[in-house]
């Protein structure tokens, strides 16, 4: 039997209980899981190993890459500018990255980078991993390419290319990488150990990831070479091992290199499920909020290959992914299996981080029944 440790009130046992389940069952190897309600943690459990020998524990401020659940704190910082009236939806994004005009891009408007629906979930040649690490580059790339499909028809997941569009227009607009932004304006006032970015100095404490089972592509059926789904993740293709280098968890990559865990993620987006401020932290109006509750896009998503819903940075509850009972629920995940979800009806945050990585991008249990109970237990 696992050893879980943490809080959990006891109106939410049977939280833990799918918690240490999945332990049971050989599904984790170390995890968090962390909930608040009105703001106030009612969970924040972690167990299991940081390292795949099992040799090290999980501790309370073992911290890992999330992957791309470090959209949602990309899309808050945006969002934030939208808030102060510095960044506006429908102005088009070359009013602020003038360079960004290029390739037919000049009337894209600020609104379908964070709804992924702007065309540029790739790069026309496929880079290097390294070359992730050079933000000019990748950001003078994307200013120079044309969309893969007409901008604001259809989604096509921006899996790495989200943060470096909405990073720069924070960079343009702030004068501040996002990571520092983030860490000047979320992080720090809300003493949330997230970070985007990460210093050597932390590298101890970062819980080693563990590869999920190569996909049989056989399995995937007749997939054409010069899809969006394939060029966008042959374009630039990342590994858990080179998450593990310090070059990966130094460099700014909005999209995929956010660092945290459970408690962390739930505490930043405990203040835009209680409406935009948490212990006189403010982030974001009401106001703003609601514009991300708004849907942008539905339908089969160009990459993912499901039925997504979008709103502004974030999915929203749909037939296809359900993810609550409530209907003002802002939501994302990342490779591998992590969480964030954002329930505005109940004032709740919840979060899921771990190592061991799965495949698949829908349906991962080990999140799923410790949220259903967690619900159930409302």
């Amino acid at each position: 039997m696992v050893e879980i440790h943490g809080i959990c009130d006891d109106q939410f046992k049977s939280v833990k209980e799918a918690f240490a389940n999945n332990f049971d069952e050989g599904l984790e190897v170390g995890s968090s899981f962390a909930a608040t309600l009105n703001g106030k943690f009612i969970i924040d459990m972690w167990a299991g190993y940081s390292d795949a020998a099992k040799t090290q524990p999980w501790n309370k401020n073992t911290i890992v890459n999330v992957y791309s659940t470090t959209k949602v704190m990309t899309a808050i910082c945006t969002l934030m500018l939208v808030d102060r009236g510095l960044l506006d939806l429908d102005a088009p994004v070359a009013k602020y990255w003038p360079e960004f005009a290029q390739g037919g891009k000049e009337k894209l408007p600020v609104r379908y980078l964070l709804s992924h629906t702007a065309g540029l979930s790739g790069f026309d040649r496929p880079i290097r991993v390294k070359t992730l690490y050079d933000w000019e580059k990748i950001v003078n790339l994307l200013a120079a390419q044309m969309p893969w499909w007409e901008p604001g028809t259809k989604s096509g997941y921006h899996a790495l290319t989200f943060g470096h569009l909405l990073g720069e227009l924070v960079r343009r607009i702030t004068e501040k990488t996002l990571g520092t932004f983030f860490k000047e304006e979320v992080a720090g006032p809300l003493k949330a150990d997230f970070h985007i970015g990460l210093p050597e100095e932390f590298d101890f404490r970062v819980g080693e990831l563990i590869p999920p089972p190569q996909i049989d592509m056989s399995q995937l059926g007749d997939i054409d070479p010069n899809s969006v789904a394939v060029k966008t993740f042959t374009s630039a293709v990342t590994s858990p091992e080179e998450a593990k280098t310090r070059a990966w968890r130094a460099a700014e990559i909005p999209a995929a290199n956010g660092h945290g865990n459970a408690r962390s993620v739930a505490r930043i987006t405990a203040a835009l499920a209680c409406g935009g401020e948490l212990d006189g932290i403010h982030l974001l109006s009401l106001d703003t909020i609601e514009k991300a509750l708004e849907e942008q896009s539905y339908g089969t998503d160009l990459v993912l290959m499901v039925p997504i819903r979008f709103g502004l940075g974030f999915g929203l509850q749909s037939k296809e992914l359900p993810i609550g009972p409530n209907q003002r629920i802002l939501y994302w995940g990342g490779w591998g299996g992590s969480v964030s979800i954002i329930d505005l009806d109940a004032k709740l945050s919840i979060a899921y981080v771990m190592n061991k990585m799965v495949s698949t991008l829908t349906g991962d249990p080990r999140s799923a029944r410790p949220i259903e109970a967690l619900y159930n237990s409302l």
